[in-house]
């Protein structure tokens, strides 16, 4: 593992935070003793040792899932925070990281546009942000459905079950993206009360044409929620981006609800997600009384305007931090991290496309930073099964890369793999989201290469 700053400058800020509080009377904690101290050291190292059956998601050679590390000082303000373990839910139990996720919050909304008015908070992760933004939709247009692509994430269509929504899938374009003819064709039924356009699927990091579907909400009358739990932070980045991806992100600013994710590009230990609503007034939705909780200040308890209670207030202390030392500004040093993970995608995008032993997309390279290709075979079977034995070959050579079902015909442009075009098949996929990605795809192509030889050989 690389070298550590966080024990050193987290010793020294837990004697400032210590010296916050010096003037109480002193007193013995009931688990601060030698004999616990000796205990807890014992279980730690276990702790420690059991914690080694992981992946090494910290290293540029994992290329798989969506596992960013958070920035060390993201992790040194969230231990920090967990001295006092404040509790988000109510001013009485985080009165300073309440402050703090309001300021973060307000950061957040600036990136997409939204200054003076609009109404957000933390969550626990994106899943709950994305139920609160559909709950919302469910109190505006009520009886009415929610649709999103087919590529757009599970989730919404199990959040929709449980807020009992109708929800329908809509077919997508060759590059995951959803389709605007099948699109206006469901409007036309009058029915639909909102549209999830996801910005950053989790397959293959597809943009949905957001600047397409606000052309159709003037013609329709739905609400736009936006899913950019993945790709939110990518529009510091937009300028770098291809044309109808830049398009989409720079119409964000008129959806109705947005969902994005700080613990995945944002740099924050698990969990940590982010809902933000056009409309402040959509806060009346929340409203209850909690006589025992928010008597206690006439200023705004986030409590009263979230579906969860409890919240880790160290999660919006560590933001906080993290956003003070990276400002989430374009061209800044957060930006330039997203453009190196875009930088990585092309230049493997662009090696897959020399190798014939790989069918890359056919329909245009990588949005955003992942990259999705097809092991040239002779069917779906057995194009799924040289992509096992790569992914797991190439594991045994400490290059970790994941594996997704995806429609066969994104990936043919020659012929090579015979019929059965509406076939599903198991690709590479390889998400490169650490700034480091972009000086390792070198030795990330010689050893998925090396995999490939050592299959040919065996």
């Amino acid at each position: 593992m690389p070298t550590d700053p966080v024990p050193a400058l987290l010793a020294r800020a837990t004697e400032v935070l210590a010296a916050q509080f010096s003037h109480l009377p002193d007193f013995q904690a009931e688990t601060a003793g030698a004999d616990d101290a000796a205990r807890m050291a014992e279980v730690l190292k276990d702790v420690a040792e059991r914690l080694g059956d992981n992946y090494p998601y910290f290293h540029p050679l994992y290329a798989g899932q969506m596992l960013k590390p958070p920035h060390p000082v993201a992790r040194a303000a969230y231990a920090l925070a967990m001295a006092i373990n404040p509790n988000n839910h109510a001013l009485d139990g985080g009165r300073a990281s309440s402050a703090m996720e309001m300021e973060a919050v307000a950061e957040i909304a600036r990136v997409f546009g939204w200054v003076e008015s609009y109404l957000g908070h933390l969550t626990s992760s994106g899943t709950i942000a994305n139920l609160e933004a559909l709950w919302v939709a469910g109190q505006v247009t009520p009886g009415k459905r929610i649709v999103g692509s087919e590529q757009a994430h599970y989730t919404h269509a199990r959040i929709s079950g449980v807020l009992r929504l109708g929800y329908t899938p809509i077919a997508t374009d060759d590059r995951g993206r959803m389709d605007m003819n099948a699109l206006e064709s469901e409007l036309r039924n009058g029915d639909i009360g909102t549209v999830v356009a996801t910005l950053g699927t989790t397959a293959i990091g597809a943009v949905d044409p957001l600047d397409e579907i606000v052309a159709l909400q003037s013609r329709y009358g739905f609400r736009i929620h936006v899913d950019a739990a993945y790709g939110g932070y990518f529009k510091l980045i937009e300028s770098h981006l291809d044309g109808a991806a830049r398009r989409a992100f720079e119409a964000i600013s008129k959806a109705d609800s947005i969902v994005v994710d700080p613990h995945k590009h944002g740099l924050q230990p698990y969990g940590c997600g982010c809902v933000l609503f056009r409309d402040p007034a959509v806060g009346r939705f929340y409203q209850h009384d909690s006589p025992y909780t928010y008597f206690s200040s006439k200023e705004l308890h986030l409590g009263e305007i979230s579906l969860e209670c409890s919240r880790a207030g160290a999660a919006a202390v560590a933001l906080w931090a993290t956003q003070r030392m990276l400002p989430m500004v374009p061209g800044g040093e957060f930006a330039r991290g997203l453009q190196c993970g875009r930088n990585a995608a092309l230049a493997l995008d662009s090696r897959l496309r020399g190798e014939a032993e790989f069918c890359p997309m056919i329909e245009g390279r990588p949005e955003l930073d992942i990259v999705v290709w097809m092991v040239a075979g002779r069917d779906a079977a057995e194009s799924s099964d040289r992509a096992h034995a790569i992914f797991a070959n190439a594991a045994l050579r400490d290059l970790h890369l994941a594996l997704v079902q995806l429609p066969r015909k994104w990936f043919e442009s020659d012929g090579r793999t015979g019929a059965g075009q509406d076939s599903m098949v198991t690709c590479l996929r390889s998400v490169l989201m650490k700034p480091e990605h972009e000086g390792w795809i070198g030795a990330i192509w010689e050893k998925l290469m090396a995999s490939c030889a050592s299959l040919k050989g065996a």
